[in-house]
């Protein structure tokens, strides 16, 4: 299995639509095959900083992700929105 962190750093004003956007990726995710969970987390000191993590059963399974209508759609989207770029790691 692989977990993959995503931390998110979001420009003032922009968190409702950021959430709003998110929901809608975690809730396609949520419905592929291979996924384990999907989740997302607000830091509880900067309430700008939001932290994907999901769990994928393989590496192949995430690049099926990366490629579905949803995540093509949905996270360019969140470029806009971002004070910097994401971090990414995968574990």
């Amino acid at each position: 299995m692989i977990t993959i962190v995503a931390k998110n750093s979001i420009k003032q004003g922009k968190i409702e639509e950021f959430k709003n956007l998110a929901e809608k990726l975690i809730n396609e995710s949520r419905k592929e095959k291979g996924n384990v969970s999907y989740n997302l987390y607000q830091d509880v000191k900067d309430n700008n900083i939001f932290t994907f993590i999901e769990e994928w059963e393989t590496e192949e399974i995430i690049k099926i992700h990366n490629n579905s209508k949803h995540f093509t759609s949905i996270v360019p989207k969140f470029a806009d929105l971002q004070a910097k770029h994401s971090e990414i790691n995968l574990y």
